[in-house]
């Protein structure tokens, strides 16, 4: 099966692991072959050391209903769903070639009954759920992080989780490296989210330095 997929701008720089890869990612085979083919072909995926993590938090809170806005071609998905047998998930992906590979991958991984893609802008699909959510994980474009948010949040029942991924973009939003001028707006989006979930009394926030970073928000209101 044959997808197409848009350009995507890879010249930035990767930011070492600060644990010398010993956070090893666990996850099954078709996991792992959908990370390996999506790395090659450039495709957007959060690293080994980020999906561990997610895992994890996933698993600790005890998640049955996971909302996920930024599918890609599912792998994901697939794992938060092996890692929570009880879990059904709510993904959505804007870009319709990714939705058909991960629609294909879902029904390979044996999880398509448990499984809601949602093919759309999350600006548009978000607030015609009406569900609440245990666990979260944003991971789409990052500039809309702020505008997502009050919806989001609104979804997210009380003690759920909230995983944002790559909040730290390569050192660029707390200083570690210098901000290039084309990253500026990007970087300025990112630090009023951290700043909207730091400050917001409804959740307890932690930013933690793994992978590109993530920020753990619980609503605890």
């Amino acid at each position: 099966m044959d997808f197409n997929y848009p350009h995507f701008d890879t010249s930035v720089p990767e930011r070492p692991s600060r644990t010398g890869g010993i956070n090893v990612l666990r996850v099954g085979p078709l996991v792992s072959s959908i990370r390996r083919a999506a790395f090659q072909r450039q495709v957007p995926v959060s690293c080994d050391e980020t999906l561990q993590f997610v895992l994890v938090q996933a698993v600790a809170c005890g998640a049955k209903n996971i909302l996920e806005i930024g599918t890609a071609t599912g792998a994901s998905g697939i794992a938060l769903l092996e890692a929570c047998p009880q879990a059904r998930l709510t993904t959505i992906e804007k870009n319709a070639s990714f939705a058909r590979e991960a629609a294909a991958n879902f029904a390979a991984a044996g999880v398509e009954d448990r499984a809601r893609l949602i093919v759309g802008d999350a600006a548009e699909v978000l607030p015609t759920l009406s569900e609440e959510f245990d666990f979260v994980f944003l991971d789409g474009p990052k500039v809309q992080y702020v505008k997502w948010l009050p919806v989001i949040k609104g979804l997210l029942a009380r003690g759920g989780l909230l995983a944002a991924d790559d909040v730290l973009l390569y050192g660029w939003v707390n200083g570690e490296a210098p901000v290039p001028k084309k990253r500026a707006m990007l970087v300025r989006h990112m630090r009023e989210y951290l700043g909207a979930v730091l400050s917001d009394g409804d959740l307890l926030t932690y930013v933690a330095d793994v992978g590109d970073g993530v920020a753990l928000s619980v609503r605890i209101k």
